[in-house]
């Protein structure tokens, strides 16, 4: 089979989950997550967002905001999903609980799923845009260029970040979340280079995706610096104030660019794409086969990745290559596995 090192897009994204992974294409999405009796679950639904069908989300730099919204909504329910396998079944139903099914009847935990996600972003705004402001000011006393000080803040947002990354890397229960969290880029790099979705080609694949989410938060961690850089104010109040009334054009903009990096090869978008890949080597760890087998069965109930290779790459899957996990050419010398080239 003819190989090929082009970018190829198949619209398929996902995320992992408490022992398993999401898979979405276009509107359908699926969550398979391994039970703890060894058996694989999997459930198919439609997803279609805020503002379904309006003309907003197809512009650009603004429908990167309500992507973004997506995605943090359907984490979280796919995530809760994932975590009622491994509940306690004698947990007692705690008081908050029965206020919110009291007062909000079927509709609760959709509500509770909101709030949740809402917390979760005023979270991520104060650790990550406006905490940084506050510890840079304390070197204004010192620093009195308005320029040095943007950088200094900029430089306190990217510690913050890594040093996130790298604390909660250290959770021992970290370490599955992000195995799977590799299987799912296996798989859809797999499919992207043209290769059977089976076992052994997935873990052959490497781990690390330029569409990643790793990589959407290092662009608006840097689109930040850049937007703060050349946005001043003399109030202390104000500078706070536009550090989130603009988190909006920084989330589209990211958007765009991680956007393009997934359909891109080019060289400038490879320099760009390459610090948010070197920290998915933090947030995504090697997976097993079994975890492979779970990424595989989320895919293939949304996605026909054998219409994909014949539709992309111009070849039909002979079901006897399936058969023992291993394409029928030998692809001993094949280029693209040699560690981050391979995405």
């Amino acid at each position: 089979m003819k190989k090929s090192k082009c970018t190829h897009y198949s619209g398929v994204g996902g995320q992992a989950v408490l022992e398993g992974v999401m898979m979405k294409n276009k509107e359908q999405y699926a969550v398979a997550v391994r039970k703890p009796d060894g058996e694989i679950d999997v459930e198919v639904d439609v997803y279609q967002g805020v503002l379904h069908g309006s003309k907003l989300k197809e512009i650009p730099f603004i429908r990167g905001v309500f992507n973004f919204l997506d995605s943090m909504v359907l984490g979280m329910k796919t995530l809760n999903h994932s975590v009622a396998f491994y509940e306690d079944e004698d947990a007692k139903e705690t008081a908050t609980d029965k206020v919110f099914h009291k007062v909000f009847k079927d509709k609760a935990e959709s509500i509770m799923l909101g709030m949740v996600t809402l917390l979760s972003i005023v979270l991520a705004v104060a650790i990550f845009m406006v905490l940084p402001y506050y510890i840079a000011s304390l070197f204004e006393e010192y620093i009195r260029n308005t320029s040095v000080m943007a950088i200094i803040e900029g430089l306190v947002r990217i510690l913050i970040f890594v040093g996130y990354i790298v604390a909660i890397t250290m959770m021992k229960d970290i370490k599955r979340l992000y195995q799977y969290h590799g299987a799912e880029h296996k798989c859809i790099n797999c499919i992207e280079k043209g290769r059977p979705l089976t076992v052994h080609n997935a873990m052959r694949s490497s781990r690390l995706h330029k569409r990643c989410g790793t990589s959407f938060m290092f662009f608006v961690i840097f689109v930040s610096i850049i937007v703060f850089f050349f946005i001043r104010a003399e109030s202390p109040l104000l500078r706070v104030a536009l550090r989130i009334l603009l988190i909006p054009v920084i989330a589209g903009i990211s958007y765009e660019l991680i956007r393009l990096a997934g359909r891109s090869d080019n060289i400038l978008v490879k320099i760009l794409s390459a610090p948010g890949m070197w920290l998915q080597r933090l947030t995504t760890k090697e997976p097993d086969e079994s975890m492979i087998e779970v990424a595989i069965a989320s895919v293939e109930a949304i996605f026909d990745w054998k219409a994909y290779l014949k539709d992309t790459f111009g070849y039909e899957v002979d079901d006897s290559w399936l058969e023992d996990g291993r394409e029928k050419d030998d692809d001993s010398e094949d280029p693209d596995m040699s560690g981050q080239e391979a995405y």
